[in-house]
């Protein structure tokens, strides 16, 4: 998947329009008149492109030359800004809608290498085993070129069923492996749910599209009217990537009923901006934990970071990935564009998470593995034993036998459903309990 997709996008057009029920308001002073490049510079520039048209040990065309003048120019300022031809647009646009070819991965340049950001739900490169972390060190048997990390992500998509061999070193690893992979249609649902336990709602949001915030929307209403009324949720945000900023403002908005969502400030008018929520709650004041961890980027810190300053959730996982930089798409002239860094982002208590990360209320581990006891294995406990005597007044029923099973399978989840269920139980919304899930 192109790189661009972990950028917090904002489409001039898009800040225009209305963010569900969420409010833009704008103050900032007008910008400091930009310092003219020296004469000296422009010497300098212009005898060095003189110098590869003549010199150069292959011909290269003016037109070229300038995109590649372009393209250095940007890459030197940060990892998210870059030159866009019209075919990086298309991808761009692809990104955004969910709908692209390629292995579904999330990279990111950094000290030089590619490095995953996220693997997204379902696609080949979640199958495979690629994790948050880790870093692809080579493509179809050759090395990455740390000056053309740009063309190396490019190279992740291609035709449909095509093959794509990875060299990667997995988070942790000193020893890289090989990864044989299928290039697929890739269509990213960027919402899931299900109900964990009566009454609470698991939602995962995988990335932020066009579409999420609606989407989410109809989910959690389709759970409440098959289950009833929600005394909970987990909100899912591990190795999301990000996406659109107005998608993660309208999910934002609808946990939340008052106060600010997020602030960006950046050295133009039109940059400094101010979101703000307004009535809605869609749990209604429900119990809600969100999940996140290092692969958590970009909008999905704006979701975490909002929800966590308005005390609103509770933080569960480890420490974000720490995107914190918003980029404009700006077009340039012939179908061209540059997708410009032009503002940090700031929590609802004015806190930069760039390069930093928003850090959990409650830590867990990384790599825990449950151990569950099967028949085959020794007896270690009462509970154990067969047709042993029930707990006095307590039914015997499979609930401890599915909270095992969800351990094992996700422990993380795990202890975020016990702590919604507890912090549910001591602040009780009125509702009617509704039916156990199927």
């Amino acid at each position: 998947m192109h790189r661009s997709l972990i950028t917090s996008i904002v489409l001039l057009s898009l800040l225009a329009s209305p963010f569900s029920r969420a409010a833009a308001v704008t103050a900032a002073p007008a910008a400091k008149p930009v310092t003219e490049p020296s004469l000296r510079d422009i010497q300098t520039f212009t005898r060095t492109f003189e110098l590869v048209k003549k010199a150069y040990v292959d011909k290269v065309s003016d037109h070229q030359l300038m995109e590649y003048a372009l393209q250095g120019m940007l890459a030197g300022l940060d990892p998210h800004s870059e030159f866009l031809d019209p075919q990086a647009i298309s991808q761009l646009n692809e990104d955004t809608s969910g709908k692209y070819v390629g292995i579904g991965v999330v990279v990111t340049t950094r000290f030089g290498t590619l490095q995953v950001i996220a693997p997204l739900d379902g696609t080949p490169a979640a199958h495979a085993g690629i994790r948050a972390g880790d870093t692809i060190v080579g493509i179809n048997g050759k090395a990455v070129d740390p000056e053309a990390l740009g063309a190396a992500s490019n190279s992740l998509r291609g035709p449909p069923e095509s093959k794509l061999q990875l060299t990667v070193l997995h988070i942790g690893s000193s020893r890289p492996v090989t990864i044989h992979l299928l290039r697929k249609h890739i269509e990213v649902a960027s919402v899931r749910s299900r109900l964990l336990a009566p009454g609470i709602a698991y939602l995962r949001i995988s990335q932020f599209q066009q579409d999420t915030a609606e989407d989410l929307s109809r989910q959690i209403g389709h759970l409440q009217k098959k289950y009833g009324p929600l005394r909970g949720a987990v909100l899912d945000l591990r190795s999301n990537p990000g996406g659109l900023l107005t998608a993660a403002v309208s999910v934002a908005n609808d946990f939340l009923n008052h106060g600010t969502i997020v602030t960006t400030r950046g050295r133009v008018r039109q940059a400094d901006r101010r979101f703000n929520a307004s009535p809605g709650d869609l749990l209604q004041g429900a119990a809600l934990v969100v999940l996140i961890d290092s692969g958590t980027a970009s909008a999905a810190e704006i979701v975490a970071g909002a929800l966590k300053d308005q005390h609103r959730a509770v933080l569960m996982g480890r420490r974000t990935f720490g995107k914190g930089s918003v980029q404009t798409i700006i077009p340039v002239s012939h179908g061209a564009a540059i997708k410009l860094t032009t503002a940090r982002y700031y929590t609802p208590t004015g806190t930069s998470i760039q390069a930093r990360g928003i850090q959990p209320n409650v830590e867990l581990a990384d790599n825990l593995r449950v151990h569950v006891v099967t028949p085959g294995q020794p007896i270690s406990r009462e509970a154990d034993l067969p047709g042993h005597l029930a707990a006095h007044g307590i039914a015997r029923s499979s609930k401890m036998a599915d909270d095992a099973a969800l351990a094992a399978e996700d422990w993380w989840l795990s202890q975020a459903l016990h702590a919604v269920q507890a912090m549910a139980a001591v602040n009780p919304i009125k509702t009617t309990p509704g039916p156990v899930p199927e």
